[in-house]
């Protein structure tokens, strides 16, 4: 977000006298850009909600490659669902702590300090709002920034805040270790379905994309008619999210509805994104979710996305497709440069890469 005479520039033209932030604390309205106009995604009426702990099944990671038992939970939870609560991650709860701590001075600190890693009025890597992309998009009651992290030479490092002094630190630590959860998670899934371990991890090359997103929520007047973020599904592999340690807000469709996925405290919320679902010829799902707002409590998280080498052609495994099942998505390349284009022209990139 780079900022001209104190106004708040969303993307090319799009400018707002606040942000969201301010306009938080200061009791604003928000204004129209935010009202999502269909009603279905905008309607929080708790008879279309059902949140227990048992809606989300909770995994523990460290027993998937030895529990026959717990790999037939993460099938199921990824054939229906496409989601799941992390345990046994080997992460400690004292350093999952220090992540949030990090990401609450981030977003604690002045407007002017935070301003240093802007993101540019076109680019997506930085601090600030989501680029806007169409006249016509929503915009989401948050701020967030957005950081490249793997391959380890394409750190923009200009980007990663000095203030948190530890913050560097901090970031390197969390998203190294997220990164051995996530390639034991791909040779636990597909070990779940039978086919060769690197089946998917293969795919994914040598150096895949990691990058990291704080996100930053503040109160909203209107929660009934605001999202923090709109519906969709993730372009990448798969999602890690550390959820705020007492606000709820995720919410994922399961069975037409839609699901709030509760806090436990130190665990981490695993979604699988579209490369996957593609990957595993739609045996897997990728979730539909959004993020809720509220009257009264900030919310702050972090999710880490894993996805393939831009230049690797990602599809279908082969060993997945039989007259039982054939083929349900084509090959494609850059998937995340796709899922883009089709966003920008409101189509679905899932579909678009339907055979």
């Amino acid at each position: 977000m780079a900022n001209m005479a104190g106004m708040s520039v969303f993307s090319e033209g799009v400018t707002l006298p606040k942000t969201v932030q301010e306009m938080s604390i200061n009791g604003d309205e928000p204004p129209p850009e935010f009202y999502v106009k269909d009603s279905s995604f905008g309607c929080l009426d708790s008879s279309d909600l059902s949140s227990s702990v048992n809606s989300v099944p909770v995994i523990d990671v460290s027993q998937l490659l030895s529990s026959n038992d717990e790999l037939e939970k993460l099938k199921l939870a990824l054939n229906s669902s496409g989601c799941f609560q992390a345990i046994g991650h080997g992460i400690s709860s004292s350093f999952i702590d220090k992540v949030r701590e990090v990401a609450k001075t981030f977003f604690g600190l002045p407007r002017e300090e935070k301003q240093k890693y802007s993101r540019d009025v076109n680019e997506v890597e930085g601090y600030g709002h989501d680029l806007v992309v169409s006249e016509k998009q929503v915009l989401d009651w948050n701020t967030r920034l957005f950081l490249r992290v793997f391959p380890q030479h394409q750190r923009r490092l200009n980007l990663w805040p000095e203030n948190p002094h530890d913050f560097r630190e901090v970031l390197h630590e969390y998203s190294s270790k997220l990164k051995q959860m996530m390639d034991l998670l791909f040779k636990a899934m597909a070990k779940s379905l039978n086919i060769e371990e690197n089946s998917f991890s293969d795919q994914f090359g040598d150096n895949p994309v990691m990058q990291v997103r704080f996100n930053f929520y503040p109160p909203c007047s209107k929660p009934d008619k605001v999202l923090g973020v709109k519906p969709h599904s993730d372009r990448s592999g798969v999602t890690v999210l550390l959820q705020d340690e007492e606000v709820e807000g995720l919410q994922i469709i399961k069975d037409g509805k839609w699901i709030t996925v509760p806090v436990i405290p130190h665990a981490l919320v695993v979604n699988l994104g579209d490369q996957m679902q593609i990957m595993s010829n739609g045996i897997f799902k990728s979730p539909v979710h959004r993020v809720v707002t509220n009257t009264d409590k900030l919310r702050i998280s972090v999710a880490m996305f894993n996805e393939a080498e831009p230049d690797r052609e990602i599809g279908p495994v082969e060993s997945l497709i039989d007259e039982n099942r054939p083929r349900l998505y084509r090959n494609v390349k850059n998937y995340a440069s796709f899922n883009y284009e089709c966003f920008q022209k409101g189509k679905v990139a899932l579909e678009e890469v339907k055979v």
